[in-house]
């Protein structure tokens, strides 16, 4: 029962890893996911071309570097992450320098 399981969602299975922003991502339809900043307003659809492996079914594609195919996604929000604390500090010498920063990024749903 348990193999017969695993070939049916093997079948079914739909995936494609695609690259944005220096890093790499492991998507499928219907997925939300955060990446770094792109350029587009909010409810737009922006294509994705850096695809590097694609899986439809038990058929694979793999880029050497990258493949023809285009991932389709649909910006839903633009925003700025938490507030992270950044600190140096140099013990004997006085020095103490605090400062925050926020990094931009854009959430997308494939």
């Amino acid at each position: 029962m348990k193999k017969y399981m695993e070939e049916k969602t093997i079948k079914k299975l739909k995936l494609a890893i695609i690259k944005t922003g220096g890093k790499q991502y492991k998507v499928k339809k219907g997925d939300k996911l955060k990446v770094e900043k792109l350029e587009g307003e909010v409810n737009s659809k922006i294509a994705l071309d850096d695809v590097l492996l694609f899986i439809d079914g038990d058929k694979l594609e793999l880029g050497k570097p990258n493949l023809e195919k285009k991932v389709e996604a649909k910006i839903l929000q633009q925003g700025r992450a938490k507030k992270i604390r950044v600190e140096k500090y140099k013990n004997k010498t006085r020095y103490h320098k605090v400062y925050g920063h926020r990094q931009h990024f854009t959430e997308l749903e494939i």
